[in-house]
């Protein structure tokens, strides 16, 4: 059998790193910004000037300091998420919204994230002033339980807040993708159609939902670009993680992590109530060090989850085309992806290393010209 040819457009992949040089470089500035606004209210004393004015009981004083801070951080950064939301996507073409329409799911997803936010600070805080010896791992176990029930929702609840979901209608493609998910030992619920072309030019598929809510989400982006082989290897990739059981290792390992971040968080809250004038580690003050402390945290560990991220990636991938047995499908649907998503297809290796929790297109590639090779 003959190698796989791929056909990357090369204008499609030089827009590609520069919209990622682009969008690193802002995250850049975005991260400087705000570590900034906490480095001095932290080390400048205004959090605690801040926190002399809220004689409330906690967790209400930690709750209203949070929306303070909330409102102040977003009208700070406001320019630069403008920029980096609506102006650049829509440069490069990867969105079709108007000013309006992004506006108001931008409205959506700050309104769910301050919520989200809020019953964790509400938490936090309870947890600092009840039990302040175990607080750390009460939050961890929370933090984990709650995202488990975010993913169980995800399909019934939050996607449509912002897409509309209906039933697929190509009936031998849902066929085709059911049988694929029996093949795989999967249990679903339901082939579903997302409006993406009603936002962008991208294209997406995902295996959405824990247990009794777990469904197929096609992009409609996809079922118009894509052939149905394409779709069903695309589709298989998500599977792999099913067969291998990467959902819990995942869900493990960022335990491990959130459970170690919020100790550490313990230890620096601990140590820094004399120097920085707390007056204790439920002191409202010491918020923006809690916070600083877990985004450092996360800093530092999220190249290693990304390492073990592209491993199971890359387990998902082979899974994928054993389950089809077409790497031909694998290599344009992949191609295809690259090119519409305006991913970068080799990135350095020290780009790799940092930033993605997939493997690149060029490794990808090589591993089904392999399976290629191996089975012709």
């Amino acid at each position: 059998m003959q190698p796989i040819e791929p056909r990357l457009d090369t204008k499609r992949q030089e827009l590609a790193k520069e919209y990622a040089r682009l969008t690193r470089r802002l995250s850049f500035i975005d991260l400087a910004i705000v570590s900034i606004l906490f480095v001095e209210l932290i080390f400048g004393g205004v959090s605690v000037k801040i926190s002399s004015f809220l004689t409330f009981s906690q967790p209400w004083a930690s709750a209203l300091y949070f929306t303070i801070l909330v409102i102040c951080l977003g009208i700070i950064v406001m320019p630069l998420t403008y920029y980096q939301g609506f102006i650049l996507p829509r440069r490069y073409g990867l969105s079709s919204q108007k000013f309006g329409a992004w506006l108001a799911d931008r409205a959506k997803a700050s309104a769910l994230g301050f919520l989200l936010g809020l019953v964790m600070v509400i938490l936090l805080y309870w947890l600092l002033d009840r039990f302040p010896d175990i607080w750390w791992l009460c939050a961890g176990i929370s933090v984990v339980l709650l995202s488990l029930l975010l993913t169980r929702l995800t399909p019934n609840l939050l996607l449509p807040i912002f897409f509309k979901l209906e039933p697929l209608a190509n009936v031998d493609l849902k066929q085709r993708l059911m049988n694929l998910a029996k093949r795989a030992q999967t249990q679903i619920v339901g082939v579903f159609t997302m409006d993406l072309s009603s936002k962008g030019t991208t294209a997406n598929a995902m295996l959405a939902g824990l247990g009794k809510t777990r469904s197929i989400i096609l992009s409609d982006t996809l079922l118009q670009q894509y052939t149905a082989e394409e779709i069903e290897v695309i589709l298989a990739h998500e599977l792999g993680h099913h067969i291998h059981r990467d959902i819990p290792k995942l869900i493990a390992v960022q335990a491990v992590a959130v459970l170690l971040a919020f100790y550490l968080s313990d230890l620096v809250l601990r140590t820094s109530l004399l120097p920085l004038g707390f007056q204790g580690i439920a002191d409202v003050a010491a918020f923006p060090l809690l916070v600083l402390s877990l985004a450092v945290f996360g800093l530092i560990v999220t190249p290693f989850i990304n390492a073990y991220s592209r491993y199971i990636e890359t387990s998902a991938d082979k899974a994928a085309l054993e389950l089809t047995g077409n790497p031909q499908a694998f290599v344009t649907a992949m191609t295809k992806l690259t090119d519409q998503n305006l991913n970068v297809a080799d990135p350095s290796r020290w780009a790799e290393l940092l930033f993605y929790d997939h493997p690149p297109y060029n490794k990808r590639v090589d591993l089904a010209q392999r399976y290629n090779m191996k089975v012709s």
